[in-house]
């Protein structure tokens, strides 16, 4: 299937990845600070639990305005998730910057993927802020009249 307008199934994909990406840091957060501290072990917990919770709301939030932006083939949604992917984009790019300084190899892949998820989802919902409630393609077609030939 070729995702040429489905801004659902692309904010979709955003929120599994994310949502699974932060479960797995977060865990792993926690085991490491209880690991070494059990006095902060509780309150890492709940920050954890707080963090991706908040985590798991805003990307739903998308998700919602793009599958929304697509069935209704909206041009105002697609502005509002080009906006949200945009300033995801821009928080990724600083994290980007973030983990290349503290030489966090798996913060730094999950910001490039978020990045590159971000101009994805923010290319498919321009195509459809383009196409104006009509169908989406690759190109436009050229008109062909018929010419009258009068000679």
């Amino acid at each position: 299937m070729k995702l040429t307008y489905q801004t659902g199934i692309a904010t979709l994909i955003q929120f599994l990845l994310v949502t699974l990406f932060t479960l797995l840091s977060q865990v792993g957060s926690v085991v490491s600070t209880c690991h070494k501290n059990d006095g902060n072990c509780v309150s890492n917990l709940l920050t954890s639990l707080i963090f991706y919770i908040l985590a798991g709301v805003v990307f739903g939030s998308i998700w919602l305005i793009g599958y929304a932006a697509q069935s209704r083939r909206s041009k105002r949604l697609a502005q509002l998730l080009i906006c949200a992917e945009g300033f995801i984009g821009l928080l990724a790019l600083f994290s980007i910057k973030l983990n290349s300084h503290s030489r966090n190899a798996a913060g730094l892949i999950a910001s490039f993927g978020m990045l590159v998820l971000s101009a994805w989802i923010v290319t498919l919902a321009f195509r459809l802020m383009r196409s104006k409630g009509g169908r989406v393609v690759n190109r436009q077609r050229i008109r062909r009249h018929p010419s009258s030939s009068d000679d």
